[in-house]
């Protein structure tokens, strides 16, 4: 089995297991926390493409810090309307997803 193989199935495994907790949480942190799982993958599946390819590893590289650097911005903007969601709601125990959909409007 080649190394490409293995670091395409690892990334799976974690789009995976994001996906999965994504549909799962009911909290805001937990959410981000699997949504942060998902981009990682896809981090690890570019760069292990084009280390382990002939395509150019300067570029897989770039892509990889594209996608941090949109993981960096999804958390800070998340993490906003979090503080934005306590400040109305109370304490994050009560700002769950489900009770902020139906409380909106």
């Amino acid at each position: 089995m080649s190394p490409l193989i293995l670091y395409q199935l690892v990334a799976l495994a974690l789009l995976v297991i994001g996906l999965y907790g994504l549909t799962t949480r009911k909290s805001f942190v937990g959410m981000l926390i699997c949504v942060e799982l998902m981009l990682n993958g896809a981090g690890l599946s570019i760069t292990a493409a084009a280390q382990l390819t002939e395509a150019n590893a300067v570029l897989g590289q770039l892509a990889s810090l594209l996608v941090m650097g949109l993981a960096a911005a999804e958390a800070t903007l998340v993490l906003a309307i979090l503080i934005v969601v306590i400040r109305r709601f109370g304490p994050l125990g009560k700002a769950d997803a489900d009770t902020v959909s139906e409380l909106r409007g």
